[in-house]
């Protein structure tokens, strides 16, 4: 039966963040998916790998020991804490999104959030303020 009404869905855009650029063409090398997910979770591990930082903070101004001014491992300590409770939280909200806008675009924002993070992190340690 030959219809005259064409009943497919428009074509969404295919911008490069748009979800469904995400689904796979013919031929594309799968190849591509382990070193991108190893680099979300190896992310989403540095909270976990905090305490390597914890003797060089109490350091900043002693730098071989801990000088008056210098924060206290409590104090370090309220930081991961914060790490860990956004992490719940975004885990939480950006997982809808996720849903909704597709990978890219989370993963994008994501590592954005991240490496804005380290910048402020880094400004605070420069200006030697929690």
């Amino acid at each position: 039966m030959n219809s005259t009404i064409d009943d497919r869905p428009a074509a969404a855009p295919r911008g490069f963040f748009s979800k469904s650029a995400t689904v796979a063409q013919p031929g594309f090398s799968r190849w591509m998916v382990p070193p991108a997910a190893l680099a979300v979770h190896l992310c989403i591990g540095q909270a976990y790998a905090f305490s390597v930082f914890n003797a060089p903070l109490t350091k900043v101004i002693g730098i071989t020991q801990s000088a008056p001014d210098d924060w206290s491992i409590t104090t370090l300590g309220w930081i991961f804490s914060l790490a860990i409770v956004f992490l719940g939280l975004s885990a939480a909200f950006a997982g809808k999104w996720l849903e909704k806008v597709g990978p890219r675009r989370t993963m994008f924002t994501a590592a954005c959030c991240f490496g804005g993070g380290f910048l402020v992190s880094a400004l605070g340690v420069q200006l030697h303020q929690i």
